[in-house]
């Protein structure tokens, strides 16, 4: 039988990114003539990558943005966020002693963002958590990303696993529905980056740390879902 499965988003779920991401993001605003984002701002704007955000922050002060203005300050973006990971990111407390549990349960373990790949391996690679994971899946690996099932769907056979036999950990709308599309069941932290609590948008289950997370818990909801 093939081992089980657990999928994780990575920006405010696995690691608090939030810090550097808003650094880069005010980066590129500024470019713009923008007004700076602050913290509690930043909730709104984050969710599906670096292009997204840049729109949405737009959108908000109302000002429009052609494609050319969208690409250079996407790489703005990209290029000020690169060059200064990890930074201030840091896993989540709890998060390396899970991580520890499920890999000593014989569970794969994979991740699954619309962050870019290569910025993905990256932060987990100076965070020294590269280890961990059968695969790490950004927006750019395939030619589909969250909310597209396909996403998760096919990070977890690069992986080396089963959808029948998975579990998705996110903290956004976007984790949820791409796991419900995939039919796989999801648990939500409501500590991650979203404007509205995640229990609105009905995952599975609702964490508020990883010290709750175990293999028995992942089992019992996997064998529900199947």
């Amino acid at each position: 039988m093939t081992r089980p499965i657990i999928v994780f988003d990575l920006d405010g779920t696995l690691i608090d990114t939030a810090p550097d991401l808003l650094d880069s993001l005010n980066h590129s605003l500024a470019a713009s003539e923008l007004a700076a984002v602050d913290e509690a701002g930043f909730k709104r704007f984050v969710g599906q990558g670096g292009r997204v955000m840049i729109e949405r922050a737009h959108a908000a002060q109302r000002k429009s943005l052609a494609v050319d203005e969208h690409d250079r300050l996407l790489k703005l973006f990209l290029d000020h966020y690169t060059i200064n990971i990890p930074g201030k990111s840091r896993p989540y407390p709890g998060v390396i002693a899970a991580l520890d549990r499920f890999q000593a349960a014989g569970y794969l373990l994979a991740v699954c963002t619309n962050k870019y790949e290569a910025n993905s391996i990256a932060l987990i690679e100076a965070l020294g958590m590269t280890s961990y994971f059968s695969a790490i899946c950004g927006q750019d690996t395939f030619a589909f990303r969250k909310p597209d099932p396909r996403h998760l769907t096919e990070t977890i056979r690069k992986a080396g696993g089963d959808p029948h036999n998975a579990l998705m950990v996110g903290d956004s709308q976007t984790d949820i529905d791409t796991a419900k599309a995939a039919g796989i069941p999801v648990v939500a932290v409501d500590f991650g980056y979203t404007e509205r609590h995640v229990r609105e948008f009905e995952p599975t289950l609702v964490i508020s740390h990883f010290d709750t997370l175990t293999p028995g818990l992942a089992e019992r909801l996997i064998a529900a879902a199947g």
